[in-house]
Order: structure tokens, then sequence, then C-alpha cells
């Protein structure tokens, strides 16, 4: 016999002692008793964490979400209650009642609420038994996440888990309430919509009393903010849903929450105001911190020279320096030709291992480079491949620029500008957790402004919206958008913690005309514009007031502030990196008859593995 089956056969024998709760009341959690509480009568609910059987004593450590508390069955007070108090096991569902009492002297636990006392078990129920579980219930937890995930209701007894999600739950709350002490009114928004591009795919839901028609989930309810504006309802807010069929990543999931606000008669410093004092709130009742405001500004073009990427993490040092200039006439080709030229001083670096600096050049070839120049400033000489390469007058332009010392290391990029901001931008951030640079507990934000209002495309060779078509171009870059857009600014704002953008947003455009004219820009005819949009643009025709707003990655914010390293771990039910949900094992084929109400049929699948073989080769040919 396994063990599991002598386990199975254990919780089955247990199941003749459950009993109905009847009319017992919990009087307390499992965190909450302390000294003050001596003496008293309870009644206790939970689960069993662990037991422990001491001679004849019995103690086991009663969980609910609230935390742990110690009871005791002992044969010399309540006998009858000692009887069958053998049988619990881990994750047993029991009701207790007894009377608190303090712990004996030496055996108090001061990493508990309720370390210093014990309840005396005076009778109780067992309400549930429990197979064992697939990995442990405890604040540290070794199984893989895709475990987790398929057992996600356990995972979720766990503390940190419960942690988590107690955190979400007063940072929701905590912005419930800051906006609606600003005048916010919270609206709800339509989840079945129509299908508009907005830069990733849609979720499509065929229609059954419409055939051939397809309803979308909203990526952002963008469209219908911007609508109840133009209603005259001046401030709305909403916690909201949204969903993007796009590749995931930790901080990305299918479907996500976002805290979508919307303004009108606003610019954007006013936004930026409500914004900061909408975190200064959160931070504030829930993590009993004080921010200081305003956060800081920095146009786009700076945080790109400064850090290669657009929402940088200001936290530590190591910034890039451009030495275009300096090195275009150098006698190192590649450094001579490149478009953009870049360098990062790393303080002390020069002790960096070869072995290190391989595994560093390996990195940031996921971002496009072909390789990592380095060079190693040591006393008298310049360390690296390429040092011969360089003049007295480059050498002493770089020292000079990078301000280096002997002991420094400095990591060259050069080439397209895209590149090398992204290689160099995402080294340094990858540098820093590498040499333990980023201080822990600490929150730094930062408004990026002033971004482009378009960027280009690679592979559709043309112009796309940088935030998103409905953003307003800055003041006198009207004319821009069609002449000039590599250079037309938009009245776009995000905010950015620790280096994560978690929250973003815009002037948007409240003109029918200009509205038109940024459809144009981006390639749309007036008859596509008409077919995806043409309810917005009438509605800014009439009398739309000026407006904007913002939107808080909700998953991303609790992310950061729980500190952990994937917004699957702040979310209740996440998707895989594959869209899948282990739990429920959707997506799922659905009944053929569904699909024929809906005017859809189930593609064929090959019924041989020669056949699928057949099909795959007729597939690519």
């Amino acid at each position: 016999m396994t063990e599991q089956t002598q386990s199975l056969d254990v919780q089955q024998e247990h199941q003749k002692f459950i009993e109905d709760l009847g009319d017992w009341t919990r009087s307390h959690t499992c965190g909450q008793l302390t000294m003050d509480n001596d003496g008293q009568t309870v009644c206790l609910m939970g689960w069993v964490q662990y037991r422990r059987d001491h001679g004849g004593l019995i103690f086991v450590d009663l969980r609910d979400r609230e935390g742990l508390t110690q009871v005791v069955f002992s044969p010399d007070i309540a006998p009858a209650a000692h009887e069958n108090a053998h049988i619990l096991r881990s994750e047993y569902v029991l009701a207790i009642k007894g009377v608190v009492r303090p712990r004996p002297e030496g055996m108090t636990n001061p990493n508990l609420v309720t370390g210093a006392i014990e309840v005396v078990v005076h009778e109780w129920k067992l309400l549930n038994t429990s197979k064992t579980p697939p990995f442990a219930i405890e604040e540290r937890c070794d199984a893989g996440e895709n475990l987790r995930l398929a057992w996600r209701y356990l995972d979720l007894r766990r503390p940190r888990m419960q942690a988590n999600l107690r955190l979400r739950h007063k940072v929701a709350q905590a912005i419930r309430r800051q906006l609606d002490d600003d005048g916010f009114l919270e609206v709800e928004t339509p989840v079945l919509t129509k299908s508009t591009p907005e830069g990733a795919r849609d979720f499509l839901v065929p229609s059954r009393l419409n055939p051939g028609q397809f309803y979308a989930l909203p990526q952002s309810p963008q469209l219908f903010k911007q609508l109840l504006m133009v209603g005259g309802f001046d401030r709305y807010f909403q916690i909201v849903r949204c969903f993007r069929d796009e590749d995931l990543r930790a901080d990305r999931q299918p479907e996500f929450t976002q805290v979508d606000i919307e303004m009108s008669f606003v610019d954007e410093e006013k936004v930026m105001t409500m914004a900061e004092g909408l975190m200064a709130r959160v931070f504030k009742d829930v993590m009993g911190k004080e921010l200081s405001l305003p956060f800081p500004r920095m146009r786009w073009d700076e945080a790109m020279s400064r850090y290669g990427v657009d929402k940088p993490d200001t936290r530590f040092g190591l910034e890039l320096k451009d030495i275009t200039g300096i090195v275009r006439g150098s006698g190192f080709k590649l450094f001579a030709q490149a478009k953009l030229v870049k360098a990062m001083k790393v303080p002390g670096g020069e002790s960096m291992t070869r072995k290190e600096i391989d595994a560093f050049t390996e990195f940031v070839k996921i971002y496009g480079a072909q390789g990592l120049a380095w060079i190693k400033i040591k006393a008298g000489e310049w360390q690296s491949p390429i040092a011969k390469f360089l003049s007295d007058e480059e050498r002493k332009g770089i020292a000079e620029a990078l301000d280096l010392q002997v002991g420094d290391i400095v990591f060259f990029q050069a080439g397209e500008p895209d590149m090398v901001n992204a290689a160099l931008g995402n080294l340094r951030v990858h540098l820093a957790g590498h040499l333990k640079l980023i201080p822990e507990d600490s929150f730094n934000f930062l408004w990026v402004t002033d971004f482009p209002l378009y960027e280009y495309d690679q592979e559709e060779k043309r112009y796309v919206a940088c935030h998103h078509p409905f953003t307003s171009p800055a003041p006198g870059h009207l004319e821009l958008m069609t002449s000039d857009p590599a250079k037309a600014r938009a009245r776009a704002y995000d905010m950015v913690l620790n280096g994560n953008e978690v929250g973003g947003g815009s002037i948007r455009i409240h003109s029918g005309d200009v509205q038109r004219k940024m459809f144009e820009a981006l390639g749309f005819t007036p008859e596509q514009a008409e077919t995806q949009f043409g309810f917005l643009i009438q509605a800014l025709e009439q009398g739309a007031p000026p407006h904007g707003g913002l939107a808080f990655g909700l998953d991303r914010l609790i992310m950061l502030l729980a500190g952990a390293a994937s917004i699957r771990d702040v979310i209740a039910f996440p998707k895989t990196q594959k869209a899948t949900c282990l739990l429920t094992e959707a997506p799922a084929p659905v009944a053929g008859k569904q699909l024929r109400e809906l005017g859809l049929r189930l593609r064929e699948q090959p019924a041989k593995e020669g056949e699928a073989k057949k099909s795959e080769e007729a597939a690519q040919a």
C-alpha cells in the first residue's frame, strides 16, 4: 500500500468524526488574542497548520487568514476533548472552544501577535478533513509556480499570498476614498464593445443574435471615458478589468486591472497633481509612508539620453553618456561609423572577471547588440581589446566626460540609437541588481513628460501612435503631425516608480477636425476612420470639453508595493505566460452545438499522426 493510499484511507476513516457547525459562532480570529484576553472563553475556527504530540498534551497551531493561535488539548483539563484529538492532520478544518491562558515561561513566541498565549480546548468540532496537500501551506514554498497555479486555492492559503491580496484590497479602498474626496464618480463601462485598433490584438466574442458579428473585450475604457467627458460627468474613475491578446511576460496578463481616471477642463499639471495626491493617500493609508510632493519631472529626451529607457530607475547612478562626438574620427571603426556611441561607467568595477563580462555581453544581445565593448581603468593603463584603437585625445575626452578613476570599468555600445539605448539602458538595471546597488524599501517616483507623438514601426514601415491615437499634440505641433511626424511631441506623461511604468496618460484630442487629422497621419483613409471611430468623432463635434486623464496599472503597482517578483503573485487567479489557467484548464474546447448556434464550426483536426504531418507540410507549403 502506497503512502498516498494510506493517507487517503486515514482521511476517510476520520470523516466519521465530522460534525455540523451548528450554532457555534467564532468569537475571535486566529491572529487576535493577546494577554488582554487571559481567562476569557473563546471560539476559534480555522485550518490545522501543525499538530504536535507531547506526551499527554496535544498542541495544534490553528490558522486562518489573520494568523496562528496555539491551542492545547489536555487530558487533565478536558479529557473528552483530548480523546480524539490525535486524529487531527494538516489542513483539517476545525472549530474549538476553550479558555485563554499565558504560555509557560520560556515558551512564548515574540514573532506572533498571539505568541504570549494559548487556548486550552474544552470542546471542539471537526468540520472537514483534507487530503495531503501537494505542497506545504507555509510562508516559504519550494513548489514550482505551475504546481502552485494548478492548486491555486491551496496556494492562496499561504500567508504570503493572503498578505498580497489583503494589500491589494487596502490599496483599492484607499484609491476609492481619495477619488471620492476629490469629487470623482465611479462609472462602469461596457465589457462587450467594438473592436478598435489600439496597439494589441483584441479578444473577440461572437454574437449569437447577430451572426457573423463580433464583440471585442476592451483593451481599456479609453473611448467611453472620453464620451463620459462629452456627457458632462467632469470627473470619472473606474477600477476596471481590461483585456489584451499579446505576448506575455512577468508583468503582463491577458486580463488585467487598471485604475482608469478622466477629468474635464484640465491641463497636464492638474492631472499630475491629482495623481500625486492619489499616490500619497495610498502610501500613507496602506504603507504608512509619507511621500515627498511634487514628484520630479523629466522630459522624455532627457530620460533616453541619461538612462536609455523611458522609465528610468532613479534609485542608483550608472548614468549613460553620449560620446559620439568624442570618437567620431576614431581608429576604432565601429565607433567612428556608428550613429550613436554611449558609455556607462561602473565605479570600482575593474575587479569584474572575464566570466562576468562575457555574461553581460550575452545579456545585451537580447536587445539586438552584437557585442559589448569595455575598458578597465588601471593605474597607468587602460586594459581592453579596443584600447589600442583610441588616441590620447579620445582617451582624455572619454575620461573627462565620465570622470573616470582608477579602478573603474566602462561599458560601451555603438550602432543604431534604439539598439544602443535599449542595450545599455537595460544593462544598467541588470548591473545594479548584480552589484546590489539598489536600496531596499525605497520608492522613487518620477514623471516622464513630452513624449514623441509617434514612433516608427519598422515592420509596418509607417508611423504609429506612441501612446494612442487620441493623444493631443503639444501646442504648436499640430502641423508637424503630417509634415514632420518624427518631431511632433505629445501632451503625454508617464508615472514611473522604481523603473516601472505604473501610470500613463495624456491630454486628449477634443476637436473632431484634429482627431481626423490624427487618423490621416496614421494612415487611415477617411472611410476607415469613419467606420472604426465615427461615433467618437461625432461626439467630439458636440461640444466636447478639453479633457485628459491617466490610468494606473493596479497589478503592477501592487507587485511593487508587495515586493513580489511577478504580477501573478498579486492576482488571485492569474494565467500562465502561455495565457492558460492551470486550475480550470482554460482555454478549453467548446461543444459543437454551442459553436453551431454562434454560426461557427470546429476546424477539422487530423485523426492520425501521419495525416497531421501531411497537414503541417501542406500548411507550410
